[in-house]
């Protein structure tokens, strides 16, 4: 959909110029020498931008700012002006106006300021559109409208209702566990257990007790008998967090659970059997673990019935500023400021980051956002200082490297360490974004000498990126 740009100067040749120049551009311009006509038509038709001359007879550009503003305050307003001093931007940015240019106009600056301004006015309406979402779900890191999200909650609405295992893939703070809840929540079991362990969080030494209880008296501080988490969850769903990181011992042990659907606990003669739909979930891929012999390829596939991946922020568009939103009414409602809005350029800001610790760090910078506010609305001094100062430039080898001429091979196999560095090691999507299969992937790192701990260094590295 094209944006409509509002032109007004009294000059008919000046008007047709800005129009030609603006359409040159892709814009819809509905042009006027007349500012009381202008104003008419601002009352009754939708523009981005309106662009007018500062000197006309009927109606100076300054008193036209006031009045528009009045009619369409949410309209950003570029003035033309003859004379560039000071005091004249000065009066045009009183008077309302968003930015000024000055006379004779240059095509290529009037395109940069035009298409600053609809952007303005773009993310406005966007912010003021999240601003009237009142009550957003509890779950709202499920609600989106991006088609990365709205592949995940097809895929919830359509394997919850079954018993199926399902293997929950994506990024650390994407809200791997929110996907869970809603497949249990979704599900028969609804009104059963919802029983969740992080297996990275429990000692490897503690790991059997804690799934599959223990008798009393298996040992030292064992005073009283304990059910595990697998009986607990009997009913409802177990919910294996970071199951990547379980100790191969362990990972056996599990997959005869999930094939006899009896857990032994420990120091206990007899088996006893549990009824829970088991959800699992991981930051690694798995398949690559698999390869590398770090994690069991049959419990893999008993695990990996139906895969899920929630997509990282960074991937999720508009979403962003929804859940933005969100978290902030959410922070604002524990504090005593009140309502809190965010600003265009906030918005703009948060769109433009990468977010590398994915919703997770998002509700952190808008608690942050909210504890910092001075005023009704967000502003960028409230944003932690590495999402202020954030350029985009992923994927790109450093330009402050020191010049060096190197082999072909060698460039690529930087490359290859740099792009596994920005993805943490993960292989599968490395080769995907490299244009490459798995197996390709994996034969380049056997053949680089020392891979293992160039793939070390590279993702310890906080300078080069690559070895």
């Amino acid at each position: 959909m094209k944006h409509r740009i509002l032109c007004v100067d009294d000059d008919q040749d000046q008007c047709d110029l800005i129009v030609a120049l603006l359409e040159r551009q892709g814009y819809e311009v509905v042009a006027t020498t007349s500012p009381l006509q202008a104003l008419e038509y601002a009352k009754v038709e939708p523009f981005d931008t309106i662009v007018t001359d500062l000197g006309m007879d009927e109606l100076d550009g300054f008193a036209l700012c006031e009045r528009m503003i009045g009619t369409k305050p949410d309209v950003p307003i570029v003035v033309i002006t003859g004379q560039g001093s000071m005091e004249t931007a000065i009066q045009a940015m009183r008077a309302g106006a968003y930015d000024f240019l000055v006379k004779p106009i240059d095509s290529k600056l009037l395109a940069i300021r035009v298409a600053r301004a609809t952007q303005h006015h773009r993310l406005c309406n966007e912010v003021k559109r999240l601003r009237e979402v009142s009550a957003p779900l509890e779950g709202a890191s499920l609600v989106g409208e991006s088609p990365a999200m709205q592949r995940v909650v097809d895929l919830v609405m359509r394997v919850g209702p079954s018993d199926a295992s399902v293997l929950i893939h994506g990024e650390t703070g994407t809200g791997k566990e929110l996907v869970a809840r809603a497949l249990h929540s979704t599900s028969a079991r609804a009104s059963g257990p919802f029983v969740a362990i992080n297996c990275a969080a429990v000692p490897p030494n503690l790991m059997e007790s804690e799934l599959f209880g223990h008798a009393r008296g298996a040992f030292t501080d064992a005073k009283i008998q304990r059910q595990g988490l697998f009986v607990q969850a009997s009913g409802g769903t177990l919910f294996l967090d970071e199951i990547g990181e379980m100790p191969l011992e362990m990972q056996a042990k599990l997959l005869r659970a999930l094939q006899e659907r009896k857990v032994r606990p420990v120091g206990a003669n007899a088996e006893v059997p549990f009824d829970a739909r088991i959800v699992a979930a991981s930051h690694r891929d798995l398949e690559s673990e698999v390869y590398e012999h770090r994690f069991r390829q049959d419990l893999f596939y008993r695990i990996n019935v139906v895969r899920i991946d929630v997509p990282p922020l960074r991937e999720r568009g508009g979403d962003i500023l929804k859940l933005a939103a969100h978290f902030l009414q959410k922070s604002a409602g524990r504090s005593t400021k009140g309502s809190l809005s965010l600003s265009p350029q906030v918005a703009e800001r948060l769109l433009s980051y990468d977010w590398p610790g994915n919703v997770r760090e998002l509700e952190n910078c808008m608690e942050r956002a909210v504890a910092l506010a001075r005023f009704d609305q967000i502003t960028v001094e409230d944003l932690p200082e590495k999402i202020r100062a954030y350029q985009a430039d992923r994927f790109v080898l450093s330009a402050d490297e020191p010049a060096e001429i190197v082999t072909l091979d060698e460039l690529e196999r930087r490359y290859i360490f740099r792009v596994l560095k920005l993805l943490d090691g993960n292989k599968s999507r490395a080769a995907h974004l490299l244009g490459l299969d798995r197996r390709t992937l994996y034969r380049k790192l056997d053949r680089y000498e020392g891979s293992r701990k160039g793939m070390a260094k590279a993702v310890a590295s906080n300078g080069r990126g690559y070895p």
